[in-house]
């Protein structure tokens, strides 16, 4: 188990502030009432609020330093998949920088597109060159980043339910991925959180995700394309805000693919799977593209067990132990079962 599992520690323990990373970020509704759906007892919606977090996910991605991989919005939490890259930002010219800063906080541009207001307030960066190094570091920080996600969301909030106090529970809670397969299999842990919690049963339903975004694009193109045409297969890219090269290699329609098949897959203790697709589903294998996992129920078991069988951070056994080293602990929570998973692996078949 993790030392001190139940302990609060630095965020910086963590999250590099100068190394590039990736990130599972969960933020959860500190109220009873589900704030971002339909309250089952007063049965109010707050259905669009949904909106307003995806738009904002999607909004900041182009404003920060990060790559954004998957997301997921649900009725009282929501989860990102992120890559920051703190060593970005500090490419990026000074005006770059003030416009990026002032469309995360614009203040009271919000209200007012004055071109001279716009005008005057990045000059006020501008001119200040210990502010301007503040605002460049801030937009390469993940705790910013949140910052400016949830302290927006939860002010509207707070205006529509003419109330006051907190809207999110304290910190976000936060996972390192230590290596390119433990994004892969948060990125579906991710996509599949509607499917789990019975909110839909395809991903085409799954409101509100990466996903169903990566379907709705790669369906819009596909119109566009005359049937005779041929064209190169889509890599595997962020969703949203800094270019990257594909994950694994892998092309969009086989992550797709892999989604689907995990999410197919029955688990004991959880009601929500997706509906098989087509016909014959029931005789389909999965797919060949799962980075030569010999054993399929491993990858189900890791995808299914992101926040039960980690805490801090997911990868390898090899890769958890530096990371508890680098926080100064003897373990960490996931080596367990990452062993188990390798010795799954490496079982003849």
């Amino acid at each position: 188990m993790d030392n001190n599992a139940g302990m609060t520690y630095p965020r910086s323990q963590l999250v590099s502030e100068a190394e590039p990373g990736f990130y599972h970020v969960v933020s959860r509704c500190v109220r009873r009432a589900f704030l971002c759906g339909e309250d089952t007892v007063t049965g109010q919606s707050f259905e669009h609020r949904r909106q307003w977090i995806e738009a904002r996910i999607l909004e900041l991605a182009d404003c920060f330093a990060v790559s954004v991989y998957a997301y997921a919005v649900m009725s009282n939490h929501f989860h990102v998949v992120v890559h920051v890259d703190p060593a970005a930002s500090m490419t990026w010219s000074d005006e770059e920088i003030a416009r990026r800063w002032l469309a995360a906080f614009p203040g009271p541009l919000k209200h007012n597109d004055n071109p001279e207001m716009a005008e005057h307030f990045a000059l006020a960066i501008l001119g200040n060159p210990r502010r301007l190094a503040e605002v460049q570091k801030r937009l390469g920080s993940l705790s910013w980043f949140m910052k400016a996600l949830n302290e927006p969301i939860a002010r509207r909030a707070n205006r529509e339910d003419n109330c006051t106090g907190k809207f999110w529970e304290g910190r976000f809670k936060c996972q390192a991925l230590l290596e390119e397969h433990a994004v892969l299999s948060c990125m579906a842990y991710v996509d599949l959180n509607p499917a789990r919690a019975t909110m839909c049963d395809t991903l085409k339903d799954s409101d509100h995700t990466s996903i169903q975004r990566r379907l709705r694009e790669r369906d819009g193109l596909s119109a566009k394309i005359k049937p005779c045409s041929s064209i190169q297969e889509k890599a595997l890219l962020p969703v949203a805000g800094l270019d990257a090269e594909a994950l694994l290699g892998m092309t969009e329609s086989s992550y797709i693919e892999l989604v689907q098949w995990t999410g197919e897959q029955a688990r004991v203790d959880k009601r929500g799977k997706l509906k098989p697709l087509g016909k014959d589903q029931g005789q389909r294998t999965a797919p060949a593209n799962i980075w030569e996992i010999s054993n399929l129920k491993t990858w189900v078991r890791q995808v299914q067990g992101t926040e039960s069988h980690y805490y801090r951070a997911i990868g390898s056994a090899d890769a958890l132990m530096a990371k508890a080293e680098s926080l100064g602990q003897t373990w960490m929570k996931g080596v367990a079962a990452e062993i188990a998973h390798k010795i799954l692996r490496e079982r003849p078949t």
